[in-house]
């Protein structure tokens, strides 16, 4: 991402962001409410237009992609699965959609840990298991870049641990994560880098051992605090 800026009416929505993702690690995306986090994500993924900058994704805007599905997968919205299709025939689905196997919905229901509820319809999900059904999707696929805006909504603390070290292994097997959350004990845990914006702008790109050894014995949610300008009883 290099210079994005996106505006709605009198609203900049993202003023100069830019920041890079590199295969085989994961990057956590941060920043506090209305700082233009989502609407970066919806640019990487062709969905808003910016008015100025660029974002490549394997070196092409998304909209140029010769096979998105096996180059990106984004996980937006947990909701998103029709209430009335199970969860396998929703990923059988979207496998058509993209050319991809029938066959990659029984594996990818089994890595996420939904092989128990495949046949049941996604209305009767928790969170968690919807948020665990976004997850397969994302991976039908098997694309090299990872776009996941909270991922770890609605899962319980076993949840939490499966996605991190889901997470993990995926950047073990070279894919690109990023990962925008609010849970900054778990980003902590998980990722190799963090990019920081505020108020529409990028305002630290580092990685995560490099931020933490520059301010010993501070959290990450401290030094977060810090370079966003908010305190603990400001919104965030």
């Amino acid at each position: 991402m290099t210079g994005l800026r996106k505006r709605f009416g009198r609203v900049a929505a993202v003023e100069d962001v830019s920041f890079t993702v590199s295969y085989g690690r994961i990057t956590g995306f941060l920043g506090p409410n209305g700082a233009g986090k989502t609407t970066t994500l919806r640019m990487i993924l062709g969905l808003i237009r910016p008015d100025a900058g660029t974002a490549v994704i394997a070196g092409k805007p998304y909209a140029l992609l010769a096979r998105p599905a096996r180059t990106v997968g984004a996980l937006l919205d947990a909701a998103a699965a029709h209430p009335g299709r199970s969860g396998r025939n929703h990923l059988r689905v979207l496998a058509t959609a993209g050319g991809i196997p029938g066959r990659r919905a029984g594996q990818l229901l089994d890595r996420v840990g939904l092989a128990h509820a495949g046949r049941q319809r996604a209305g009767s999900y928790s969170l968690g298991m919807r948020q665990r059904l976004g997850l397969a999707a994302v991976l039908l696929g098997d694309p090299d870049v990872l776009v996941l805006d909270e991922p770890g909504n609605g899962l319980d603390p076993q949840g939490i641990r499966w996605l991190r070290d889901l997470l993990r292994s995926l950047a073990a097997e070279g894919h690109a994560v990023l990962i925008s959350s609010h849970i900054l004990a778990e980003v902590a845990l998980t990722v190799d880098d963090i990019v920081v914006i505020s108020r529409g702008r990028t305002i630290s790109q580092a990685p995560l051992p490099e931020l933490l050894a520059a301010r010993p014995g501070v959290s990450l949610e401290d030094i977060y605090l810090e370079l966003t300008g908010t305190s603990e009883g400001e919104p965030s």
